[in-house]
């Protein structure tokens, strides 16, 4: 289970990349950085293609997804792209009923909630995952030497909406059904980690040079319940992608108690949010992985000797773990202005890592 011969990490084009040293532990030749959420609504370039284009329909327009994915790497300079796409692309690929309403997030046209409704649930299957796999590859030839960098939500993330059939503020549906009827919970859970490792696999098999699990949801389990009902679905997602020699990441909000539960999934990198310095996140780990963090994305729109002091103590912060990718502690806020974002990452280049 290796990555063809032509794979960016293979023939020499990322391999040595900042992005790609620093997930690695090694000294990356600048400090890399990169925003979550960095394609998306803080752009106008990207509002521009996206007018008239529903959320899903335009993560499955292979041409649309990548000019997204390419379009902040073009700007701001960052040191990776994120794969344009959604943690419920798998859900809508397999054949579930599901769509994103503005204003709402992504709602189920019914809830799973039984051990038939989990039965009843498609497979996903690799053709579907086609549009995928061509929107990667058109981004990859595009991007050279910068790295791509492929996403799927976590097992329990992509269950809470599942279960809740909307967004949810304290996910008490999944959080009751893993003890009030843990077997169904177990299927349901499985079946998420499978279509979102499927959904991985291809981004990394056609071309992505790494892999985060986004665990959206994580912070509202406690360390008991993450560990017994939740993180074997997320090393069963993994699974999917281990042997591919690409760098994992795994990343979840207000998880700053389950840290050292997320990388024992089996992951290379963890991201932390902006609860938590990173300082005390990577004595937490016992300075075992590189970091990927933190920014908080409210200081954006502080004024720039506020952010600037922000964003260099991030860094001093982050320079005794094995290897640091600078981030924020979670996505860009649609309302930050751009050129805040490109000038972020001109501060961060021009310090020596």
């Amino acid at each position: 289970m290796t990555l063809s011969a032509s794979h960016p990490l293979m023939d020499g084009r990322t391999a040595d990349s900042p992005l790609i040293a620093a997930y690695r532990g090694k000294t990356p030749s600048r400090r890399p950085v990169w925003f979550m959420r960095q394609a998306g609504r803080s752009l106008p370039e990207y509002r521009r293609v996206r007018e008239g284009v529903g959320m899903l329909e335009s993560c499955l327009l292979p041409e649309l997804a990548s000019e997204i994915t390419l379009q902040p790497v073009r700007r701001h300079d960052v040191d990776a792209g994120i794969f344009f796409s959604d943690i419920v692309i798998p859900l809508k690929l397999a054949g579930v009923d599901v769509d994103i309403v503005p204003g709402v997030g992504p709602v189920l046209g019914a809830p799973v909630r039984t051990a038939a409704d989990v039965a009843a649930l498609p497979e996903l299957t690799d053709e579907a995952l086609e549009p995928i796999r061509e929107a990667v590859a058109l981004t990859v030839a595009e991007l050279g030497s910068t790295p791509l960098i492929g996403f799927a939500g976590a097992p329990f993330t992509l269950a809470a909406y599942m279960v809740e059939g909307k967004p949810s503020r304290d996910h008490l549906g999944p959080r009751t059904m893993m003890h009030a009827d843990p077997e169904t919970w177990q299927a349901l859970t499985n079946w998420a980690a499978d279509a979102s490792g499927k959904f991985l696999r291809a981004q990394l098999e056609a071309g992505a040079s790494a892999g985060q699990l986004f665990d959206s949801w994580a912070g509202s389990l406690g360390l008991a319940d993450y560990q017994a009902k939740v993180a074997p679905a997320s090393a069963r997602a993994l699974d999917h992608v281990r042997g591919l020699g690409a760098p994992l990441i795994h990343f979840g909000t207000g998880t700053s108690e389950l840290l050292v539960a997320m990388r024992d999934v089996g992951v290379d990198v963890v991201g932390v949010d902006y609860r938590l310095p990173l300082d005390e996140a990577n004595r937490r780990l016992g300075g075992t992985v590189p970091l990927q963090g933190n920014i908080d994305p409210a200081l954006l729109e502080a004024p720039w000797p506020v952010l600037e002091a922000h964003v260099r103590q991030i860094l001093e912060a982050g320079s005794g773990a094995p290897g640091h990718v600078v981030n924020l502690g979670h996505g860009v806020p649609p309302e930050t202005n751009p050129e805040v974002l490109t000038r972020v990452v001109e501060l961060i280049h021009s310090v020596e890592p």
